[in-house]
């Protein structure tokens, strides 16, 4: 596990620097709801003009790719039998695993190794993963999107929305869950370990490939997955690790 950055050796200190949040086991539970409350909030942020380049930037290109996906999909169901080996790697509950085991084992080797800075970050990553699946969850229980291997044979991928399952747990695929999880958690580690190189890329490169995994599995649309990793990094960066 890399070490905490030099100079961050106090929770003090560490509290005062951009995306150096401190936290605790206490504060956890009041913290998640402020976070609720404020990504709930975000269209009053709106209202008053602000952020309105991101959030077109995302929508655009969400849309883009909402209309792209009955173009993309029949490639991957054509070629689904070539990447089944790999894709064997990816299925949903494994995925699931080992993105819980990023801050799990976070935890662990903190508290072994005495380190603050570890726990926290494993908390706050934890704290994200939540934030972002209720987000997710509403979403999903909203749209109800058909999911691409629900579609049968030869079928279009169109008209897919609510038409999925009544449950957002099973039948919903817009947005990927996976991405939105796997995105939070890797954009606090990548965020928190900015000043080791080499972490940044190995965290933002293992949730690329468990978010392009969820569309060759057939799980998600493109759409789904973008969208879902949008919200997993916007939410840990501009809400989870600020200071409070």
């Amino acid at each position: 596990m890399p070490d905490a950055p030099s100079g961050m050796s106090s929770k003090a200190q560490r509290g005062n620097e951009p995306y150096e949040r401190v936290t605790s086991w206490h504060r956890l539970p009041k913290d998640f709801l402020h976070d609720q409350k404020a990504i709930w909030l975000f269209p009053g942020q709106l209202a008053k003009g602000r952020h309105w380049v991101p959030t077109l930037a995302v929508t655009g290109v969400t849309a883009g790719l909402i209309v792209a996906d009955p173009h993309a999909m029949p490639y991957f169901r054509s070629h689904k039998g070539n990447l089944d080996d790999i894709n064997d790697v990816f299925n949903s509950y494994l995925t699931t695993a080992e993105v819980i085991a990023v801050p799990a084992s976070l935890m662990v080797a903190g508290y072994a190794r005495h380190d603050d800075y570890q726990v926290d970050t494993a908390m706050l990553a934890g704290e994200a993963y939540a934030d972002s699946a209720i987000v997710d969850l509403a979403i999903k229980a909203v749209t109800r999107r058909q999911r691409p291997s629900d579609v049968p044979p030869g079928a279009p991928f169109t008209n897919t929305f609510f038409h999925g399952g009544q449950s957002p747990f099973r039948g919903s695929s817009f947005p990927s869950g996976h991405a939105a999880g796997v995105f939070s958690v890797a954009t606090v580690v990548a965020s928190r370990y900015r000043h080791h190189a080499w972490v940044p890329w190995l965290a933002y490169g293992f949730a690329t490939a468990i978010s392009f995994s969820r569309v060759t599995t057939l799980s998600h649309f493109p759409s789904d997955v973008f969208l879902g990793a949008a919200l997993g990094y916007t939410i840990s960066r501009y809400q989870v690790l600020i200071p409070r």
